[in-house]
């Protein structure tokens, strides 16, 4: 029993193989320090990402012995009983793609999601706010894939992280530290009895200490984990602001209950989404400047939607002038809107109210690690990467890592490797690195290609949508990218 007390850390460190160590460690920490409370996994913020991790390990029976942790600084309990009238909806709703909601579904997640508030759609209209140039994503006959026609299912993200605590409750086998904010985090010590001086140990709010075989970082664009790993993030501020509401639409839908549209215009300043949630609720993401959107958030309801309408509706240059006044956009917006020729069908149904208390924004940047993982470190999420919103695919982008880390972890489990070695680990950020790289490249590109309000590139981008719009297989090829259903680019 010496022996195994003095190994260094190789294979997983399942539960009865913590309770020996700990057996053995008793009558040297029971005078002095505290033995160290050690945990295969450790996973610090308990958003979509880090939730879904836990749940993959401990859905899987191959992973499902792992002792594993959870620490969140928020009370997960008003998290888990959420819940909002049937006709009112939060304004931080996310896009998930076939792919990630098959995913929730393996894990045994997506039964737990509130069903009547999830909401699928089925095609995108986007189009170039300058030249009107556009794209339909529609699916011709023949073209869609075998899982179906939706294209992504819009969500609440409350509901998303309500249903996968559920889930996690339903699973069992979690220590959860909740209310638990990170002070610090530290390497163990190595003693006559055990090396763990390779250890992450987290140091929790109440002076509690996890010590981890894997450390991982779910916990957001400003990660405690990154910075202890010594993980530099590279990138750049948009000089934008999301702003994000929740619309009452004056009908469900030019496509009715069963065919829901999305709808996404490129205006110079960033473009306006309007995204379909269950009846005539449909949420908003308008990437502006701050300016712009320090007065949006200040508007009168009536002026407020009238600048949302008039996004969809009237020129740039209309556009322009309606955030110059400090009030009054409904009169203003009213009076153009008779000198405007347009097709209504081809635009977003007109938004009638804005739900109160919904009207926030947050800045927009564009961010990516160095690499995912460090000796006992991997990242996840917002933690490795942030991504500008205009493709969606922010929260996809994580459920990807989370996938293949936890595919990761099986296979070192499988293969009785260490899990948090970096030999170990190595094939998570093989699989996952240059796929989001590509990503964020493609969508940052996409971002300075439509700031543009002159010049050469204005009538090239038109003329590219045109020509994505009018060959069938490659719009089809698009889509299945972004629905997750093909083989993946990025």
């Amino acid at each position: 029993m010496e022996a195994v007390a003095r190994r260094k850390a190789a294979a997983y460190v399942c539960r009865s193989c913590t309770r020996q160590f700990q057996r053995q460690l008793q009558r040297h920490y029971s005078s002095a320090a505290p033995r160290p409370d050690i945990y295969d996994v450790v996973c610090v913020g308990g958003g979509p990402a880090g939730l879904s991790l836990l749940a993959a390990l401990r859905a899987n029976p191959v992973t499902s012995h792992l002792r594993v942790a959870l620490v969140e600084a928020q009370d997960l309990s008003k998290v888990k009983s959420w819940k909002l009238p049937p006709n009112k909806y939060s304004n931080r709703c996310s896009s998930l793609t076939p792919a990630s909601a098959l995913f929730l579904d393996q894990i045994g997640a997506w039964e737990h999601l509130d069903q009547t508030r999830v909401q699928p759609y089925h095609e995108m209209q986007v189009w170039d706010g300058v030249t009107d140039a556009r794209i339909e994503f529609d699916w011709a006959p023949g073209s869609a894939p075998v899982e179906g026609t939706t294209i992504a299912y819009m969500n609440e993200n409350l509901n998303l992280t309500s249903g996968l605590l559920k889930r996690l409750e339903q699973l069992g086998g979690v220590s959860v530290f909740e209310g638990a904010k990170v002070e610090h985090i530290t390497f163990g010590e190595e003693t006559e009895d055990l090396d763990l001086s390779q250890w992450p140990v987290v140091h929790i709010s109440g002076g509690k200490q996890l010590t981890a075989r894997l450390l991982v970082g779910a916990d957001g664009a400003n990660s405690p984990v990154r910075a202890f790993a010594g993980i530099d993030a590279k990138g750049w501020d948009y000089n934008r602001h999301g702003v994000v509401a929740t619309l009452e639409l004056e009908g469900e839908g030019w496509g009715g209950e069963h065919t829901k549209i999305a709808y996404q215009r490129f205006l110079p300043t960033g473009p306006v989404a309007m995204l379909p949630m269950p009846g005539n609720i449909a949420t908003l993401v308008w990437s502006t400047t701050p300016e712009n959107a320090s007065l949006l958030k200040k508007l009168a309801p009536k002026d407020f939607v009238a600048l949302v309408n008039a996004a969809f509706r009237l020129s740039t240059v209309d556009l322009a002038f309606m955030h110059t006044q400090g009030a009054d956009q409904n009169d203003e917006y009213s009076w153009r809107l008779q000198h405007t020729p347009f097709n209504p069908r081809a635009l977003p149904q007109t938004v009638v109210a804005v739900q109160e208390g919904t009207v926030a924004s947050f800045p927009l940047k564009m961010r990516h690690a160095d690499t995912y993982i460090g000796e006992r470190v991997a990242l996840v999420g917002d933690a490795a990467h942030t991504i500008h919103p205009l493709a969606g695919q922010g929260l996809n982008q994580g459920q990807g890592d989370v996938q293949s880390l936890a595919k990761t972890i099986e296979y070192a489990v499988t293969h009785g490797q260490d899990i948090g070695s970096i030999m170990s680990l190595e094939s998570y950020v093989s699989e996952r690195y240059t796929a989001n790289h590509m990503l964020l490249g493609v969508v940052d590109k996409l971002h300075k290609l439509y700031s543009a309000e002159s010049g050469p590139i204005v009538p090239l981008r038109s003329l590219g949508l045109s020509a994505i719009n009018a060959l069938g297989p490659l719009k089809s090829f698009f889509m299945k990218q972004a629905a997750g259903s093909d083989t993946k680019l990025f």
